[in-house]
């Protein structure tokens, strides 16, 4: 145990608030920081990229100290807790090297400002992470980037022979004990005391960044038939996570933490570029061009087959939605090109019924994704002139774009998801973190605010997530750290107190 000075109003906050306002008080008493019910002194914590402090799209150094187990765990060692070691990168530029091959990208950072916006670049580095050189010893932090709820549990995943197939994950390949052993076997020959959970993001992750390149896996529960963008089945993810949680309960750890998941499609890769951001200057003189050669008759045909509000004419007042390919939709690709042979002639018609067969323009259920920013009125390569600009006169593809369909999908896999993660906390009398329920916040017009500093989820200057607009900032892991923090004391009678987001860093401008 150890004395600490902190307020009244901080230490009734880290206990029985949820609210989302932390202040600190000039009032000051002594108070004695606890465990409570629990035994911090060997606190593993398990997970996938957001437990391994994962950030601006790549591993290193100042990102893994800043992870929120890391964080959790110079709290913990005010009430018992030990040193926290994690499988440290060799240096800040991130980046894997795999028998004298890069097979990982270096970290985005800001090169420059142009016009207001930022010019977001490659850390131009060598990286110096050998994945074949082991990490042994004792090891605290079991997160995996690029992890999936069954991947926890799977044998060989970090087996170096499978990093070229896709069967093993370089990351783990680094400090796992063997070809075959599996991340919780090996956390839990650590012997832990307490630990956390928070697995499963990427069972819908990947499928949502990929624009929907994949395939919803409900129904089929062998992980082992999925692709690397497939949504897995909810009791997949389910059993995936019971059957970590029975191996830690079997090795002793009983006590620890679990989190939902947020719907992934509030974070910034999804919300940052707008589903309208054809504005009448950007278009400028082309705006008639288009709705005369190209909205109009498309318009006019499809509403002949019934589907004429899959287009509308371009707004010379307002903001104008941008053309996609929604693969969802009835291929109208021969009628098209029936429709419009006597205006344009047969070939230039079968062009256009092959562009535009699954073309609309895109509503505010839909996202475009933040990698899809630079794709936006950049010239189709081999697309016939006249109809060769992305998002303008030609849509974009299906991976550019997560469509009101895919997104259902994703949000039905969430909502399964969360459900089992909170009966399972129940079920095995764990503290549970709504993590779902905090991003809500942040997305919310007031956001979170620590010590007058507000936090919300919008791209760089929202504070909490990094330049990959997937991950979080410094600050962002703190906020996560607070909320397991606050679960933990709050189920074990602990008096953990939580961290000044403010301290952690954020988004690093040149």
């Amino acid at each position: 145990m150890k004395k600490i000075i902190i307020s009244t109003i901080a230490i009734s906050a880290l206990l029985f608030t949820t609210g989302c306002e932390h202040e600190f008080d000039t009032d000051v008493k002594d108070v004695v920081v606890t465990a409570g019910e629990a035994d911090f002194s060997n606190y593993v914590s398990l997970g996938n990229s957001l437990t391994s402090g994962y950030r601006d799209n790549a591993l290193y150094i100042d990102g893994q100290n800043e992870s929120y187990p890391s964080i959790i765990a110079g709290q913990m060692k005010l009430a018992g807790g030990h040193d926290f070691v994690q499988p440290l990168m060799k240096d800040n530029n991130g980046g894997l090297v795999l028998l004298g091959n890069t097979i990982q990208a270096t970290k985005l950072y800001i090169k420059a400002f142009t016009n207001g916006s930022p010019v977001i670049e490659n850390v131009v580095a060598t990286p110096t992470t050998d994945v074949l050189t082991k990490i042994t010893g004792p090891l605290n932090n079991f997160g995996v980037p690029g992890a999936k709820s069954f991947h926890l549990i799977a044998p060989g995943y970090g087996n170096p022979s499978g990093i070229l197939v896709g069967t093993a994950n370089p990351y783990y390949v680094r400090f796992s004990s063997s070809a075959t052993s599996t991340v919780v076997d090996d956390a839990v020959a650590k012997h832990p005391t307490f630990f956390s959970y928070w697995i499963g993001n990427n069972d819908v992750l990947s499928y949502a960044t990929s624009g929907g390149m994949g395939v919803n896996q409900a129904g089929n529960t062998n992980p082992a038939t999925y692709g690397a963008n497939d949504i897995s089945d909810p009791a997949v993810v389910a059993g995936a996570i019971k059957g970590g949680l029975d191996k830690l309960k079997a090795g002793g750890a009983t006590k620890g933490v679990i989190a939902n998941i947020p719907y992934v499609t509030s974070i910034p890769f999804f919300t940052t570029v707008p589903y309208n951001p054809l504005t009448p200057a950007a278009l400028g003189a082309n705006l008639n061009t288009l709705n005369t050669s190209l909205y109009g008759p498309l318009k006019q045909a499809l509403t002949a087959f019934g589907a004429g509000d899959r287009i509308n004419l371009l707004s010379a007042t307002s903001a104008n939605p941008v053309l996609i390919k929604d693969t969802s939709l009835p291929n109208l690709s021969a009628q098209l090109t029936a429709a419009l042979t006597p205006a344009l002639g047969l070939p230039t018609a079968t062009a256009f019924g092959q562009i535009f067969g699954q073309a609309r323009q895109t509503t505010a259920d839909d996202y475009i994704l933040l990698t899809s920013r630079a794709v936006i009125a950049s010239t189709v390569p081999g697309a016939p002139a006249g109809v060769n600009v992305y998002g303008v006169s030609y849509p974009l593809e299906n991976q550019h774009v997560l469509s009101k369909t895919e997104a259902a999908n994703v949000k039905t896999a969430v909502d399964a998801y969360n459900a089992s993660i909170k009966t399972l906390a129940d079920t095995y009398g764990l503290a549970f973190v709504d993590a779902n329920k905090k991003m809500v916040e942040l997305n919310g017009q007031s956001g979170i605010s620590f010590d007058g500093v507000k936090f919300t989820a919008k791209f760089i200057t929202g504070g909490t997530f990094s330049l990959d607009g997937v991950h979080l900032t410094g600050r962002g892991y703190a906020i996560v750290a607070n909320e397991f923090i606050k679960a933990i004391n709050m189920k074990y009678k602990s008096t953990l107190p939580q961290v000044d987001v403010n301290k952690y860093s954020g988004v690093k401008f040149p």
